[in-house]
């Protein structure tokens, strides 16, 4: 008996440590800005934003100036890398076509997937390192990881079994969020984390940090880590969102708030 009550006694403890462990990630906000944007893309860590407008140009917003590049005859702007700002790279899915910018935005590469052999038909693009671009190719529903200097395929993952709903990489990971899984890969193709799905729908990332969101809730997956917490923050539509280290930016009504995030 005297051991039983020993035992529960053990138990009690061990589920009040995991209690008292329990992270808690919260929000406090710092500003907010008005800004007329149909779709921002990122911040960096000096408050430069780049988004697009209604007419469907890209622009680059520091504190003093704003620079523009415009391509009409490639229609909308799908999807901005600008974890490299010395390529930032412009995909317009509807002309399968990436355009690659530099940090003044003028146009250095331009990549159509339509006149290159073999043919390519891309849905998402994002940036890796040097010259190669994370796509995933819709026909044989598999990552590439390509470099548009040569022409060649360095490498291609095994084929994903869901609908794609959002891709985000930097130069060491790539984020490949589908209906049923969330799949982590190294930069050379390894596949490192396959998470359930548990009804995300998009991504933002920055070097420290991969947010998730489901409906108007945020979650956080911490850099080396595969559990996913959610994020304490006001309750609000949320039509775009976006992280740069410990900041996470909510874009709503055309007031980009800006709230410090803290992991305890």
């Amino acid at each position: 008996m005297q051991k039983l009550i020993y035992i529960f006694l053990l138990f009690g403890f061990l589920s009040f440590s995991q209690q008292e462990v329990k992270k808690q990630i919260t929000t406090t906000l710092k500003d907010s800005i008005q800004l007329d944007a149909k779709v921002i893309f990122g911040i960096d860590t000096f408050g430069t934003l780049y988004y697009s407008s209604e007419n469907n140009s890209f622009h680059k917003k520091t504190q003093d100036t704003i620079i523009t590049y415009a391509n009409f005859q490639l229609g909308e702007i799908t999807s901005a890398n600008i974890f490299n700002p010395l390529k930032i790279n412009l995909f317009y899915r509807d002309f399968n076509t990436v355009v690659i910018l530099d940090n003044r935005l003028a146009e250095i590469s331009r990549i159509d997937f339509n006149t290159i052999q073999p043919y390519k038909n891309v849905s998402f693009v994002s940036s890796g390192y040097d010259n190669m671009l994370w796509l995933f190719n819709q026909d044989f529903q598999y990552l590439e990881l390509y470099d548009y200097k040569t022409n060649k395929i360095k490498l291609k993952t095994v084929p994903v079994q869901s609908e794609v709903l959002d891709l985000k990489s930097d130069y060491n990971y790539c984020y490949l969020l589908t209906k049923n899984h969330l799949y982590i890969y190294s930069y050379f193709g390894s596949l490192l984390h396959k998470i359930k799905n548990s009804g995300y729908d998009r991504l933002a990332f920055s070097e420290a940090h991969l947010l998730l969101k489901k409906a108007d809730q945020l979650y956080i997956l911490e850099k080396n880590k595969s559990e996913i917490h959610p994020i304490s923050h006001p309750i609000m539509l949320i039509n775009q969102f976006l992280v740069t280290n410990e900041s996470v930016y909510i874009y709503h009504e055309k007031l980009l708030r800006n709230y410090q995030l803290k992991i305890e």
